[in-house]
């Protein structure tokens, strides 16, 4: 299986969109995207592009918490009004959340269309806008509900990420760490040696690693049946650390959330396969000064083990799984673990982290 996304690597995102839909014949195209980079990012992006001056635009609120079946059916709705056909091209300009649901807008409507993927934050260019998942939250719980569909292009770029504010760029950063994780020693180290808020010039190559990481695995297993669940790594813990962020009213960045997922689940993977300790307090000292820590006590372990219950990485109800490492570079995907196992590991997060 191969991955039919085409990547494009540039500081020129306007003349390259452009460019990229002549290719496609200048079919019509129509743009989603949400009301901060409508703010933030089209006065700069506008001049730059005639895809962008002349598409009519379908604006939904900005936040996770529009990533809603609700959302999803305005999107619809005015895709509807717009006249869209199944040769419409829709570009979906934002984060995570835009290329989420917007792509799962442009797979579901007229049984699929075209999208092409315009990623603003830093995580949505290493991680939500790349492979092909689509979705959005449903019922408390993190992209439960989607489709795999793959854009016919990512068109990725740094030149937006002034825009950002610090927590933006840390998780985007965090996708980032889990990708270096699983190449290699060198991959790591790399990335734990600089500070992603002031090398802001080395993001645009460094972000070319690690999505050719991910699209590398990707390739392998667009579906999700083997290799692509070893980009689950820091997932199992994380999505529960976010998911329970939310029930608690104080909403955790994404990032932030996987990156002390990693932390708990490379404390399971040196206790289950030998992970080394230097690299795993390595890694603990970098989250703990940029990212700070996820505050938890034994109170919360009941609510985080049944947000990882949830998960749909889960080969059965009954059961949690979630992907380890034995070194840099060498993962174990579907490693199901006990509950105790869960507990301890959070403990040992604690002694670590607060």
């Amino acid at each position: 299986m191969t991955m039919n996304e085409k990547l494009i690597f540039t500081n020129k995102t306007g003349e390259e969109l452009d460019r990229f839909i002549g290719d496609l014949g200048n079919p019509r195209t129509i743009i989603i995207t949400d009301n901060n980079v409508e703010a933030e990012v089209f006065p700069a992006l506008g001049p730059a592009s005639g895809v962008v001056r002349t598409s009519p635009k379908i604006v939904i609120p900005a936040g996770d918490d529009n990533k809603t079946l609700d959302t999803l059916a305005t999107v619809w709705k005015a895709l509807s009004e717009m006249e869209a056909v199944r040769k419409t091209v829709v570009v979906n300009i934002g984060g995570g959340v835009v290329t989420d649901l917007g792509g799962f807008a442009a797979a579901t409507y007229m049984r699929g269309m075209r999208c092409v993927n315009v990623p603003t934050t830093l995580l949505a260019a290493v991680d939500a806008s790349v492979g092909g998942k689509t979705g959005i939250n449903f019922n408390g719980f993190k992209n439960q509900v989607g489709v795999f569909s793959e854009p016919v292009a990512t068109i990725i770029s740094s030149e937006f990420f002034s825009t950002l504010p610090d927590e933006e760029i840390l998780s985007g950063y965090g996708e980032m760490l889990k990708h270096g994780l699983l190449e290699s020693a060198d991959a790591i180290g790399r990335l734990l040696a600089i500070n992603p808020l002031q090398d802001i010039s080395l993001l645009l190559q460094l972000i070319c690693d690690s999505v050719s990481v991910k699209a590398r695995v990707v390739a392998e297993d667009l579906r999700e049946s083997g290799a692509r669940k070893l980009l689950n790594l820091g997932h199992t813990f994380g999505h529960a650390f976010e998911s329970y962020s939310y029930e608690r009213n104080s909403p955790a960045a994404h990032g932030y959330a996987v990156v002390w997922g990693l932390v708990c689940e490379l404390v399971l993977s040196h206790m289950r396969l030998g992970f080394p300790s230097e690299l795993l307090y390595k890694v603990k000292n970098y989250v703990r000064e940029y990212y700070g820590a996820f505050a938890i006590t034994c109170n919360d372990y009941p609510a985080l083990i049944r947000a990882m219950r949830h998960d749909k990485k889960n080969p059965e109800a009954d059961s949690i799984n979630c992907t380890l490492l034995r070194a840099p570079g060498v993962g174990v995907t579907d490693e199901v673990v006990s509950e105790d196992e869960i507990k301890s590991t959070l403990d040992i997060y604690r002694d670590l982290m607060l």
